[in-house]
């Protein structure tokens, strides 16, 4: 890292010196890297830090290395950055804090609270129930936090994987009825009543969980305008079998709009209605990306088939 940045660091910190503690992750694609700092002589033991690089050679894991691949990665740090700027603050939601953000050249950094530190040390490969409940929570006061404001500065439209930015994987789909319905997907979503901020990669991997079992997210590269529906069918997807997505259906469901009611200043009942309706839209919308983008993904599975097929003979 350059002096100048870890120049950054100090100031933002009040520490007296620093030291790579450790290397948490490389960026997808090789676009830099994730940093546990040490610090000393500063009021946290720690901070996390993102720093951006652009590489001189795209280098996908599936192979993607396309020049709206790159612009879309591009774009995506730079919203991260506005992200923390002008919006974070206003999140009722537990997120870290943002210390400072540097570009310089080519190279961004984020210097970001770290939430080991913070309380929230664990990330999950599999969670029980009662830790889905929480992210649906975390879910629903993040949507709450930012109903009906408008995503300056952000993507128009959230996640990574609506349709305006993925051409290429819509190209090769080579699920016809799916590929000529897709358009109508995309507009269902987009033409909702009701928008919030989507966060837009709710993954699982993307929650730090606390002792107690409360959590907070990460990863605001994909915040934008949208459904909340987007959020939760993709959360759902990546930490449960086709089953328990099929049998817990209603559970998730009621657990994520009692959540949000609570949230609101009063009960919307027509937002609910709406987006209700829209869950099972959301769901369809990011099967018809993974189709295209990883066709042998292991996310692909009957139940999907089965709501995208009921999705497409409702429109």
């Amino acid at each position: 890292m350059k002096d100048y940045f870890k120049s950054i660091i100090l100031q933002s910190t009040c520490a007296s010196a620093l030291f790579e503690k450790e290397m948490i992750q490389e960026l997808w694609s090789g676009y830099g890297k994730i940093m546990r700092i040490g610090l000393e002589n500063a009021s946290a033991k720690s901070v996390v830090v993102k720093h951006v690089q652009l590489p001189v050679h795209n280098n996908h894991p599936r192979g993607w290395n396309t020049d709206i691949g790159h612009q879309r990665k591009v774009k995506s740090y730079q919203i991260e950055a506005n992200w923390y700027k002008s919006y974070s603050k206003n999140s009722a939601a537990r997120l870290p804090q943002c210390l400072a953000i540097e570009t310089h050249g080519e190279e961004t950094l984020l210097v970001l609270e770290d939430l080991d530190e913070a309380g929230y040390p664990f990330r999950k490969r599999t969670v029980k129930w009662e830790e889905i409940a929480s992210c649906l929570a975390w879910l629903a006061q993040f949507h709450a936090s930012y109903l009906g404001k408008t995503p300056d500065g952000l993507w128009n439209v959230g996640t990574y994987w609506h349709l305006a930015t993925r051409p290429q994987e819509l190209a090769i789909l080579n699920d016809k009825k799916l590929k000529a319905a897709a358009p109508a997907i995309d507009e269902q979503l987009n033409s909702c009543v009701y928008k919030t901020f989507v966060h837009g990669d709710a993954k699982l991997a993307n929650f730090c969980f606390a002792n107690n079992g409360q959590v907070a997210g990460v990863d605001f590269q994909y915040v934008g305008g949208g459904c909340g529906m987007k959020d939760v069918a993709y959360f759902i997807g990546s930490c449960l079998n086709e089953k328990d997505c099929e049998r817990l259906e209603d559970q998730i469901l009621d657990t994520y709009f009692e959540h949000l009611q609570k949230e609101l200043d009063e009960r919307n009942e027509a937002l609910e209605k709406e987006w209700r309706s829209l869950y099972r839209v959301a769901w369809a919308d990011f099967h018809r990306f993974l189709k295209g983008w990883s066709p042998g993904h292991w996310k692909l599975n009957s139940y999907s088939e089965r709501v995208t097929a009921e999705v497409i003979n409702n429109l």
